[in-house]
């Protein structure tokens, strides 16, 4: 993989971050327990940012240790 496609998944880390903090935005916990949909969009969003960093270069990885 390259430097360029390390560069485009950390940018879809970072877009579905975004996503995910709006998603939630408003909702308090009880919200969240009861709304299965809001659940498996937030897993979802979740999924793919963990994808994406999964596909991260170990010298991109070293560069940004505060992503697990």
């Amino acid at each position: 993989m390259s430097k360029r496609n390390d560069r485009l998944s950390l940018n879809d880390m970072r877009h579905h971050a975004r996503e995910a903090i709006a998603l939630l935005d408003g909702a308090n916990r009880q919200d969240f327990s009861e709304n299965r949909v809001l659940q498996l969009a937030l897993a979802r969003l979740i999924e793919i940012i963990g994808e994406a960093a999964y596909r991260l270069l170990p010298e991109t990885r070293e560069q940004h240790p505060n992503i697990p």
